[in-house]
């Protein structure tokens, strides 16, 4: 083997990105390198050996990942009890290779195997690969590199089920999220500077679990393990379900992804409800591959009387380029820029410069994050139309929201 191509599998193994796409370059290296047509990598499981990592020569292989064979017939198991050479250069030539009805059924000429052991002691599988005619070429300096390679496999294979294990731990744990009375909705009141009255709420979710994680960790873990929007709607359908206890001139405004508007999800939810009492929010953090798609996507909904609102305006450069494509209704501001607004004159500024470009647009501003009276009279005097923050009501339970309705600014 080339000292570069070793270097290369070295650098892969210390490399924490894709294991499976390291692993299969692992295997295409030693396949060129020993001059074999399939390379592979098999797992033990209740006496079965599997394929889970192939690379062959050929377009068509001639196993396929998650094929197995009963071990007692494989020279995987014969190689991990030493009854069988890790060289085999001619199948012919051994009095057990020639007689298991794998090496027709595989076509093997030569053969070249190795166990993969785990830091544990547990025999995972073997690092084996193979091909049609005999080869006498095959050495132990061969076998000494096959079972280098192995060592840095093992190490793989063992992130490999870390990366498994924990993808199942999320799963599993955000099935148990699946279910209605684990998503409780909290409402936090919006008030009008022009009425001082409350106009609408934000619903956020609140997660009924022990201990208690965050909403974002949640939508996240869903997401990774593809249960993203199935949480989502649940989350949406749960916040919706309150509007009916409401005044009807109030709105409720709904955190959403860029991705389930595109995929139909969010329109599918909001079927039949009154949709003119819906604000969609678009964070800053959520990314939008093509605006065009978007806003063909949510062009229906738009028709039906929802409402657009670009949440974290001043948090970065994405919250911008979504106000520039998205023709948005409404532009929240977020709360690294109106903490201490009253102090600091260059967020003062920058919050005067998109009031001034969301009137100039016909879009309505709402300051999100107050927490002071001080910041309170800032944004006043910057003529924001809307506001919400723990000064003027926390995130609360329905039958709360409902009665804070009464409330007025002062």
């Amino acid at each position: 083997m080339k000292s570069d191509d070793l270097q290369s599998l070295i650098l892969n193994k210390n490399n924490s990105g894709n294991v499976n796409s390291q692993l299969k370059n692992i295997l295409s290296i030693i396949r060129k390198h020993l001059n074999m047509e399939v390379a592979f990598i098999s797992e033990f499981i209740d006496g079965e050996r599997v394929f889970r990592f192939i690379d062959a020569k050929h377009e068509v292989p001639p196993i396929n990942v998650g094929e197995s064979d009963p071990l007692e017939q494989t020279y995987c198991q014969r190689i991990v009890d030493n009854t069988l050479p890790n060289i085999i250069q001619n199948t012919n030539n051994d009095n057990i290779t020639k007689t298991l009805s794998v090496t027709n059924k595989l076509s093997i000429g030569s053969y070249m195997g190795v166990p993969i052991r785990l830091s544990t002691g547990k025999t995972y599988g073997t690092f084996c690969c193979y091909k049609k005619s005999p080869d006498d070429t095959l050495n132990k300096r061969d076998l000494s590199f096959l079972s280098v390679i192995a060592d840095i496999v093992s190490d793989l294979i063992e992130q490999h089920i870390d990366v498994e294990d924990a993808h199942k731990a999320i799963e599993q744990r955000t099935l148990l999220m699946l279910e209605p009375n684990k998503i409780e909705i909290h409402y936090q009141p919006v008030y009008s500077l022009i009425t001082n009255q409350v106009t609408g709420f934000e619903s956020l979710s609140r997660f009924v679990s022990t201990p208690y994680i965050t909403p974002d960790v949640w939508f996240n873990e869903a997401s990774q393990v593809g249960l993203g929007e199935e949480l989502e709607m649940m989350a949406i359908n749960n916040a919706i379900k309150g509007m009916g206890d409401f005044q009807k001139d109030l709105y409720i405004s709904i955190n959403t992804s860029p991705e389930y508007i595109l995929s139909g999800a969010v329109a599918k939810i909001l079927s039949g409800i009154d949709t003119r009492r819906i604000v969609l929010e678009i964070t800053e953090h959520s990314p939008i591959s093509s605006y065009a798609d978007f806003r063909e996507a949510l062009k229906p909904l738009r028709e039906q009387g929802v409402r657009l609102a670009i949440d974290d305006a001043g948090a970065g450069y994405s919250s911008f380029k979504h106000i520039l494509e998205l023709e948005a209704d409404i532009i929240k501001l977020d709360i690294s820029l109106t903490q201490n607004i009253h102090r600091d004159r260059k967020k003062f500024l920058l919050a005067k410069a998109l009031c001034g470009f969301a009137k100039a647009i016909d879009c309505i501003i709402i300051a999100e994050g107050i927490e002071t009276a001080e910041e309170l009279n800032a944004l006043k005097e910057l003529n924001v139309d809307k506001v919400q923050g723990y000064l003027l009501g926390r995130p609360m339970p329905i039958e709360q929201a409902i009665s804070h309705v009464q409330n007025i600014l002062v």
